[in-house]
């Protein structure tokens, strides 16, 4: 999959069956249309285009303040697509200034003059331009102008995809990994950077990494104990291990954090990148007595996770 961030880099596509949307949460649903302009590739030989936005177009445009948190950061968008067969991903930067384009702006001057699409595969709900006031029906009349073709994701579709991004969402705001692993047809993950930490699992027993995830929209799912898989840095090679998200209540931390502490492994890492996927909730946060308790704990929790990973 080739992946292009500057629109002046763009290659002449050869027949481009092209789609645009956000694909937060890249899941089955999604799959369904890549497959959708797969399909009408091969009947003209043609690639497939993928057109996303970064940051989030909610993110630009959202007033009220509060912080819209992403099943997928852009990288971990970028590379869950690549697994699909796409043979085209165009990231474009997301802008107030962008959002205020009039409609029929949008696909002649922007979409068209750059892509030069076969056709467009658009959902039927699909808004964009000044005051979201363009959709399918500008595609429509443009379409003969311009000399490409239209082509609707079905209204069951897109709802169908709308479901299942609400309830992996749900799923993992309630430790529901399972779950959410199933609705996305691939193990939900976490990268960031491991950070310098107060190193009291060290002296109990259970050494963690202390990951810092840099992406503050990124969705953290609920509180507790997970079995893990850990790639650690440019490497392939997968760990098992398992992660506590929280509180720290025993030693009354008070602010949240990601620890991973990987079996049978004893490399220094600080300062790498981590990507931990979550298979498996072990169990809730507990607040214990004393660090023993915790211990003792961890203990049954290692042997949980062990089953669950081997």
């Amino acid at each position: 999959m080739r992946v292009f961030r500057d629109l002046m880099s763009l290659p002449k596509f050869k027949n481009g069956i092209l789609t645009v949307g956000t694909f937060d949460g890249v899941h089955f649903g999604h799959k369904a249309i890549i497959r959708q302009m797969q399909e009408a590739a091969q009947k003209i030989s043609g690639e497939t285009i993928l057109l996303t936005f970064h940051p989030h177009p909610r993110i630009v445009l959202n007033q009220k303040g509060d912080k819209i948190k992403l099943i997928q950061t852009i990288e971990e968008k970028t590379e869950i697509l690549k697994q699909f067969g796409l043979d085209n991903l165009i990231i474009v930067p997301f802008t107030k200034s962008f959002s205020d384009m009039l409609p029929e702006d949008y696909v002649r001057n922007f979409l068209y003059n750059n892509i030069k699409p076969h056709t467009v595969i658009i959902g039927y709900d699909h808004r964009f331009g000044k005051n979201r006031s363009g959709g399918i029906e500008t595609f429509n009349s443009l379409s003969k102008e311009l000399d490409f073709k239209v082509e609707e994701i079905s209204a069951k579709m897109i709802d169908d995809i709308t479901v299942s991004s609400t309830k992996i969402r749900n799923a993992l705001l309630q430790g529901e990994i399972e779950k959410a692993n199933e609705l996305l047809g691939h193990n939900f993950s976490i990268n960031g950077k491991v950070i310098d930490g107060k190193k009291i699992g060290r002296t109990i027993g259970f050494p963690t990494a202390n990951l810092t995830v840099e992406n503050e929209h990124k969705l953290i799912p609920a509180n507790g104990v997970y079995a893990v898989n850990v790639k650690t840095g440019s490497s392939s090679n997968a760990y098992k291990g398992m992660a506590n998200i929280g509180l720290r209540p025993t030693f009354n931390n008070g602010s949240k954090s990601i620890e991973v502490h990987i079996f049978e492994f004893n490399k220094d890492i600080y300062n790498q990148k981590l990507k931990v996927e979550f298979i498996s909730f072990i169990r809730n946060e507990i607040k214990f007595n004393n660090s023993e308790e915790l211990r003792q704990q961890l203990e049954i929790d290692a042997e949980i996770a062990k089953k669950l990973l081997y």
